[in-house]
């Protein structure tokens, strides 16, 4: 499967780099379960530029965002909705899930996640 590369904003490297080092708890653990082809052998990226966006992870086989929605976008819902918009235009699939969901029960998160993979694939 060739993967479409979507180019990115060059100043979004080191503000993803920034970001990757100052991880919430839900994306520690999210990403604990998805990193090193863990999850059904898919290759995440975390905290990944596209366009002039970052996205939490990445996949680029499926394109396929996944974004854990946490105090930091309880004011940014309109953003949020027209970043995804403008995301899904170049070809990109969103599955969006509340920190909380992911600090209190992961193994539904990896199942929707794992559901939304199979039916794609």
């Amino acid at each position: 499967m060739k993967r479409k590369i979507i180019p990115y904003k060059p100043h979004l490297k080191a503000l993803a780099k920034q970001l990757r080092d100052n991880s919430t708890l839900s994306e520690v653990l999210l990403w604990d379960e998805l990193k090193g082809r863990k999850f059904l052998g898919l290759d995440f990226d975390r905290q990944k530029p596209l366009d002039k966006f970052i996205v939490d992870f990445y996949c680029k086989d499926l394109m396929l965002a996944i974004e854990i929605d946490g105090s930091s976008h309880d004011y940014t819902y309109e953003t949020d909705k027209s970043r995804q918009g403008t995301l899904e235009k170049l070809g990109v699939s969103f599955l969006r899930f509340e920190d909380m969901q992911v600090k209190q029960n992961i193994s539904n998160v990896l199942r929707e996640i794992e559901a939304c993979v199979l039916e794609n694939r």
